[in-house]
Formats: structure tokens, C-alpha cells, sequence
């Protein structure tokens, strides 16, 4: 991963591939951050996969920006879990209190 993430997206291995994706979304990845969080904000609780329909992008973008943000302690576990449509179980996040707009 990037000496800088989770502010910039990370990458794994040593083919190139990943950091390839990781720099090409890079761009964006502020913009799809922001997508996620108002997607939990307006669900309140949800998994991964239920912000990726909130949002309707797709997995591949919206998922590891909920990483990022875990990681920036903007999102955080409810410590519940569901199932996805897969049957795997997933963890519920929800927005952290750093998270949160301030009013």
C-alpha cells in the first residue's frame, strides 16, 4: 500500500496492476468517498454491499472507499453482521461521530 492511505487509495502485490487502478481511480476516489458516506448517512446502518446499491456504482469503486474511510475513522463496524445476497456474512457499518455533519 501507498505510504499515504488510507487519504489515497492503496494498492497490493508487485505485478503493477494494483497501483495501475489504484492511480486511474485515484482521480475520483475523493468524489466516490463522498458518495458513500451520504449513501450511510441517509441508511443509517448498512453493509458494504447495501451502500453499493444505495449508490448504484459499483462494487469495485464504492468498496474500498468504505475501507478509506474506516480508516480515516469516518466509518466505522456496529460489530452486527448480515447476509449479502451471496449468503456471506457482512459486517454493518454506520457512520463514526467523526463522520458525521456538524450543524
Amino acid at each position: 500500500m501507498t505510504d499515504h492511505y488510507p487519504d489515497t487509495p492503496g494498492s497490493k502485490g508487485t505485478d503493477g496492476t494494483s497501483q495501475d487502478a489504484a492511480d486511474a481511480i485515484a482521480p475520483i476516489a475523493c468524489h466516490l468517498r463522498l458518495m458513500a458516506l451520504l449513501a450511510l448517512s441517509h441508511l443509517g446502518e448498512a453493509t458494504a454491499l447495501e451502500v453499493v446499491a444505495a449508490t448504484g456504482l459499483t462494487r469495485e469503486s464504492i468498496q474500498p472507499r468504505l475501507s478509506e474511510l474506516r480508516g480515516m475513522g469516518l466509518v466505522e463496524a456496529t460489530g452486527a453482521r448480515r447476509r449479502n445476497p451471496s449468503g456471506k456474512s457482512a459486517a454493518v457499518l454506520r457512520l463514526a461521530d467523526k463522520g458525521r455533519p456538524s450543524i
